[in-house]
């Protein structure tokens, strides 16, 4: 399959498999770097907000990173820098990717039965203009009893 980006370079600021999938399968090519940033040391109180600023903040230490690897000034094409965030909110509690297997579990066997809101953001970046632009969108999910014999937590999704 051609490129469908012959005139423009993408870095996908982020190692989630689906994004990368989204992106595969729509044909573009793209390099992986992800940020090295503290995302728990980065609190807001509304989920709208922390997902913008935590994409923002991925967005950012990418940057600063080409910057300091000289690879800005390296490259004279335009480059597209993608980085996102999502949290889920359950029970008007904010939650973030889990920590663990168990944690992972506990979370789904929660969401059974229930609803859950999940909350993202997309944040692109012109690296050679510095112009940004990003925003959120949200969904209501809905659960049906998930019986616990069927909550299984893949290995690399957590």
């Amino acid at each position: 399959m051609a490129s469908k980006n012959p005139s423009y370079r993408i870095i996908l600021g982020s190692s989630s498999k689906a994004r990368k999938q989204i992106l595969a399968e729509m044909g573009y090519e793209f390099t992986i770097m992800t940020a090295d940033i503290d995302e728990k040391s980065i609190r807001r109180e509304k989920p709208e907000d922390l997902v913008v600023t935590l994409a923002e903040a991925k967005a950012d230490a990418i940057v600063q990173r080409l910057l300091n690897d000289g690879q800005l000034e390296a490259d004279a094409s335009t480059t597209l820098l993608i980085t996102a965030d999502t949290v889920v909110v359950y029970r008007g509690i904010i939650r973030e990717k889990p920590t663990s297997e168990k944690e992972a579990r506990e979370f789904v066997k929660g969401y059974s039965g229930s609803h859950a809101a999940v909350v993202g953001s997309v944040v692109v970046t012109n690296l050679v203009t510095g112009k940004r632009y990003g925003g959120w969108e949200g969904a209501e999910v809905y659960f049906l009893e998930i019986p616990d014999e069927e909550i299984l937590v893949k290995p690399n999704t957590i």
